[in-house]
């Protein structure tokens, strides 16, 4: 078997086939699936400082080649996650990354302060897509200042493994990258969902409540490996690459474009399974290719 383990940050990671926040919801709910030791990681969905009820109803979409999703960042907070889903959690053989939104600092840094003694919790992952209410709702990943603001105070208070996931809702995602690894982030994880919209056109009215939605699935992935390819090329710290990864031909793609492991999200509601399928064949594409190890094949587009 070839050798799949990766390392980000000190991390070891036995694989670097991980499960995308918003995906998996905390693990246990694929228990009768998958084998969550099989897989490098899962992140679970996203945790704000308080409950969150989520946006109203309809607010999923199927399109031609993915999905829309407005649910809205639902969960019930992080006293919750701590003293409810950590304890039935924490025994899994793989390693375990929090999703962390806010809509103001304050509530990021709230957050992560709860986590720096959860010793199972490996890393975190920032997500910067949130909107930002004290700047009128725009994100605070979209613009190169205030992803660097946000990054630098949950820096000062995490002290375990930065994650920031990019918005790809962006003129140059290079830009956003480079603030974030100057603020202190270990990796960046990208892309998130991609602002788009659907349409009843019998009702002639939108089909989520909100209007608009994160698209994901196959759809994005050509954007997704852009991204990724020129992050790869503009930062030094590790990419976690992931956007319409369905199988290991998709994930191998990624990791050839720069990323050092991926996730998956759309696939998982298609095929719960479809984890462990990725790690499975990545090891039979090295084997074929004579590749020793993952690490061999990172960023090693030939352009």
């Amino acid at each position: 078997m070839a050798d799949l383990a990766v390392s980000i940050n000190g991390i070891e990671f036995k694989n670097p086939v991980l499960t995308a926040s918003g995906t998996f919801g905390y693990g246990e709910e694929f228990d009768d699936f998958l084998d969550l030791g099989h897989i490098g990681g899962m992140v679970l969905k996203g945790t704000t400082l308080h409950a969150r009820d989520g946006n109203p109803y309809p607010r999923m979409a199927e399109t031609a080649a993915g999905m829309l999703n407005a649910v809205g960042l639902q969960n019930k907070g992080i006293d919750y996650f701590i003293t409810t889903i950590y304890p039935r959690i924490k025994h899994y053989d793989t390693h375990i990354i929090l999703n962390v939104s806010g809509s103001t600092i304050e509530e990021y840094v709230g957050v992560v302060e709860k986590l720096n003694d959860l010793e199972k919790i490996a890393a975190i992952e920032l997500n910067i897509s949130c909107p930002n209410v004290k700047k009128g709702g725009m994100a605070f990943g979209t613009s190169a200042s205030s992803a660097e603001k946000v990054t630098q105070e949950v820096r000062k208070a995490y002290r375990k493994t930065l994650i920031v996931k990019l918005s790809p809702n962006v003129t140059d995602i290079t830009e956003i990258a480079k603030a974030v690894e100057g603020a202190g982030a270990d990796s960046v994880s990208l892309i998130n969902t991609l602002l788009g919209m659907a349409i009843d056109a019998e009702k002639q009215t939108p089909i989520l409540s909100t209007v608009t939605g994160g698209l994901s699935g196959p759809c994005v992935k050509p954007i997704a490996l852009r991204m990724v390819w020129q992050t790869y090329k503009a930062v030094k710290i590790p990419i976690i690459g992931l956007g319409g990864i369905m199988n290991a031909k998709d994930a191998i793609e990624f990791f050839l474009a720069g990323a050092t492991a991926i996730q998956i999200g759309t696939a998982n509601f298609i095929n719960p399974a479809v984890a462990v399928k990725v790690v499975d064949g990545i090891n039979d594409y090295l084997e074929r290719h004579r590749i020793n190890s993952i690490s061999d094949i990172i960023g090693m587009l030939k352009v």
